[in-house]
């Protein structure tokens, strides 16, 4: 089985054309960073009957998950580079529905991806009992669920201590993407990320547009405008329409490829 290890701004995961018998066996195995290729699961391309082409996605500990904005932006790439379509404008099938893509060349190359999220959703802010203490949450789904904590100082949120408990906390029954805010400027914002199912990763597409969201819901940053999230492992410009629809940008790059014999 031959593999494409490629990343969205550190956020890695291993790429097959394909969709092979016992797939969260295998992210499990390989997605080890010490025993395996090491990443942040695996993501499968295959056709489709609706789309151009379907993605599924597998977290590090074999669950699969509805949507990935990094993933799908490597998707793009990797269909394009690779010669499996001509076409730089993209439907791809996910869990979560079809989502749309603009892929953007630099020398014939995919350098840059455009992605229509569709909707965020947002629900009403709570406070959440942790452990004795209450911790305000913003819940946003962008087809996969978020919890959105603005702070005033992301280097000392507690992401690896708080992220885990609200992971799996009663409320939210399937688990959930927890994400560190702090505003840095006008339509600036800085996140930190533990994902479901993964842990501390260096990004997250889809935190970034949850984020975004309920940012500019708390007057934090403006609809209409280019937000500039910086993550980990760089930077995502997002834009959110007055009806949260939201518009996420940002790189794909490929590491190396590898084989299972």
């Amino acid at each position: 089985m031959q593999f494409t290890k490629m990343h969205g701004l550190g956020n890695d995961y291993l790429y097959v054309y394909g969709e092979p018998e016992h797939p969260a066996e295998w992210s499990v195995k390989l997605s080890n960073r010490h025993f395996g290729a090491g990443s942040d699961g695996m993501i499968w391309i295959c056709p489709s009957e609706i789309a151009d082409f379907k993605m599924r996605i597998f977290n590090a500990d074999g669950s699969e998950a509805k949507m990935c904005g990094n993933g799908i932006r490597c998707v793009g790439k990797y269909v394009y580079d690779k010669g499996y379509t001509d076409k730089t404008h993209l439907e791809i099938e996910t869990l979560s529905g079809i989502r749309t893509l603009d892929l953007h060349l630099s020398d014939g190359i995919v350098e840059n991806v455009s992605v229509d999220m569709g909707k965020a959703v947002l629900s009403d802010p709570e406070d959440l009992d942790v452990d004795g203490t209450f911790v305000n949450c913003n819940p946003v789904s962008v087809g996969n669920p978020h919890a959105v904590i603005f702070v005033d100082d992301i280097e000392t949120a507690p992401l690896t201590t708080l992220g885990p408990k609200l992971e799996h906390h009663e409320a939210f029954p399937g688990g959930v993407n927890v994400e560190f805010v702090q505003k840095t400027g006008k339509n600036g914002l800085r996140m930190r990320v533990w994902e479901r199912g993964s842990g501390v990763t260096m990004a997250c597409g889809t935190g970034a547009c949850a984020s975004a969201a309920a940012a500019v819901s708390k007057g934090l940053c403006e609809f209409g405008q280019d937000i500039s999230v910086r993550l980990d492992g760089g930077v995502l410009t997002i834009q959110v329409a007055s009806d949260y629809s939201v518009i996420m940008t940002g790189p794909a790059e490929f590491v190396y490829e590898g084989e299972i014999v």
